[in-house]
């Protein structure tokens, strides 16, 4: 066979190989990449609770608890313009555990629109946001070990004032012991797309 007809065949046969890697190519990109959540609407909704830590391994002050539990409830999406969280139940003094240490909560947290009952707020774009609660500051142990009564706590009634999914705590609670490892309280929360600026009910 003459030199230019081997030639010729060998385009021929590059050309298809060619295309299908690049098809391959594309497919493969395609398949790799996970697909896009549609977004939500949702609406920011008031909501208020009482909340007295009752625990046996660690024991808290007031001001302290107030701090952990505003750094948790800035974590799941409250809105930190309006978040108030005022300290209860503190008879033993700034900075000293006290028996029965509590919060009173006041904030703006995000709901599907669907399910709202509140027709004078406008909805806003949403999207499930993964969270970790981390409640350790400068003054706390390298992990959150004998704190998982707080994370249990919190799970149970803070959780269910937020629209959130696939909540998982880690960790066993023990009184009077604290785990080797610190827990772990894992969620996934309805968050804005943009901080837009909510509107406390009238009711």
């Amino acid at each position: 066979m003459a030199m230019s007809a081997l030639r010729s065949l060998g385009t021929r046969l590059a050309v298809p190989v060619a295309v299908a890697s690049l098809l391959s190519g594309v497919c493969f990109a395609a398949e790799g990449t996970p697909p896009a959540e549609a977004g939500e609407q949702a609406v920011w909704t008031q909501k208020e609770l009482n909340f007295t830590f009752l625990g046996f391994t660690t024991h808290y002050s007031c001001d302290g608890l107030k701090d952990k539990m505003t750094r948790a409830l800035l974590q799941l999406g409250a809105n930190k313009k309006d978040l108030q969280v005022h300290e209860t139940g503190c008879v033993r003094g700034f900075g000293r555990p006290d028996f029965f240490p509590g919060v009173r909560i006041k904030m703006m947290v995000l709901q599907p629109a669907a399910s709202s009952t509140d027709a004078g707020q406008t909805a806003v774009a949403a999207h499930w946001k993964p969270v970790a609660i981390n409640l350790r500051d400068i003054n706390s142990y390298p992990n959150d070990s004998g704190e998982c009564e707080l994370y249990e706590q919190i799970r149970d009634k803070v959780l269910p004032l937020f629209t959130t999914r696939n909540v998982s705590l880690s960790g066993i609670c023990v009184p009077h012991q604290e785990s080797a490892a610190g827990p772990s309280l894992k969620m996934e929360v309805l968050q804005p797309d943009t901080q837009s600026a909510p509107v406390a009910s009238t009711k």
